[in-house]
Order: structure tokens, then C-alpha cells, then sequence
């Protein structure tokens, strides 16, 4: 009983996802005009993390990622090294959109080792709920924190992502949205919850006041 509410619920839930597309697609009157900052004027030293490092994707990632900008960057503290990657997208309605690091990181040769989500109480009282994974490639090890940003909220699910892309589009006009990734390589000295958690309270401020709202 309980597999055939569940079935149920999933083709409900398919084909209201299958309507509101149909609205996101026809029924909206254009994409309103955002102006947003290159990310290649992110800041480069926020609290006590300061750029080590400026990454580069070769030509070919790019024509897979089919963002309007990026940014990936690594960054150090006094506690340790972390890296910030930033896929900005100003529409999806061309066929752009995130590629979720579930996917990404396994066709990359990473594996999960451990998945979930975790809270981050900023500074100020906002709580965030993002992902969490443990990812290993050989020898190597990784923790992996990501979530979607737009128009100011944070999003971990996937799923509920596309819910706010259609009622967006619809309600604003807008499809607009980021990945924001960042990466904790092991080993630190066993801190490495500590220095990705920190590296997000300090980043996330600025990361919310720097993409579009």
C-alpha cells in the first residue's frame, strides 16, 4: 500500500511539474533584464581568507557548463585551504542550468563516500540548509558543501529548485540562478568540518550581497 501511494504521489507530482513547465514556457511575458557584477570582482580577501590562488576551466568544461559566468578561486586561512567555485546563469530558458555536483563530481571520477545536508547559523540569525558530501578519488578525500542561489534564498534540494525556477518565472520573470561549491581537501589536521562551516559563514554573506536578488 504505502509503494503504490508513493508511486502516486511521484506521477502527481510529475505532472504538475509538467504544467507549471508548460506556464514557465508559454504563459510568461519575457525575461526581465538583470544586471548582475562580473564574478571576477568577487572580493579576494574576506575575513581571515585571502586568495591563494586563481583557478581556470579550460574551453571545453565551459561549452559543457554553458554558465554566463564563473568563478573558481582557492582561498586560505590561518586554520586551512578551501576552494569556492561560483556558476552564475542568467536565464534557463535557452537550456542553461546547473549541473548538480551529484552528477558532476562521479563523471569527474569522485565518488561519495557519505551524503546529507547540514544547517549553518550565520551571524545574525539566518540559518542555511545546504549539501554535504564526502567525496574520495583514490588516496584523496574531499568535503563538498553546495546549494543554489536565487534572488537571495538558499536552495539544497534539487527538486525544490525547480519549483522556484517555475513560480519565478512566472510571478518575476526571472530564471536567473547560481551553484555556489566549495571544497575542503583532506587532510587539515582532522578540522576539515570546521574550516568548510567557517569558510561559509564568512563567504556567505558576501556571496548573498554579490549575486542578484
Amino acid at each position: 500500500m504505502t509503494s503504490l501511494i508513493g508511486n502516486k504521489f511521484v506521477r502527481v507530482l510529475t505532472l504538475v511539474l509538467i504544467a507549471q513547465a508548460i506556464l514557465f514556457y508559454t504563459a510568461s511575458r519575457g525575461e526581465s533584464a538583470i544586471n548582475s557584477a562580473p564574478l571576477s570582482a568577487f572580493p579576494t580577501r574576506i575575513g581571515p581568507w585571502s586568495l591563494l590562488s586563481q583557478g581556470i576551466i579550460e574551453q571545453e568544461e565551459l561549452d559543457v557548463l554553458k554558465a554566463d559566468d564563473t568563478l573558481t578561486r582557492v582561498y586560505r586561512s590561518p586554520e586551512g585551504v578551501a576552494s569556492l567555485f561560483i556558476a552564475y546563469f542568467k536565464t534557463q530558458r535557452t537550456g542553461q542550468s546547473p549541473h548538480s555536483p551529484k552528477n558532476c563530481l562521479p563523471g569527474s571520477g569522485w565518488q561519495p563516500s557519505s551524503s546529507g545536508t547540514e544547517d549553518v547559523a550565520m551571524i545574525g540569525g539566518e540559518t542555511i540548509h545546504i549539501n554535504r558530501y564526502l567525496v574520495s578519488k583514490g588516496e584523496t578525500q574531499s568535503l563538498v558543501l553546495y546549494w543554489y542561489q536565487s534572488h537571495g534564498r538558499v536552495i539544497a534540494d534539487e527538486f525544490k529548485a525547480k519549483f522556484y525556477l517555475i513560480e519565478d518565472s512566472i510571478r518575476e520573470h526571472r530564471s536567473d540562478t547560481s551553484l555556489v561549491r566549495v571544497v575542503v581537501p583532506f587532510p587539515q589536521n582532522g578540522n576539515e568540518d570546521q574550516i568548510g562551516t567557517d569558510f561559509v559563514k564568512t563567504f556567505y554573506p558576501a556571496i548573498k550581497g554579490y549575486l542578484p536578488k
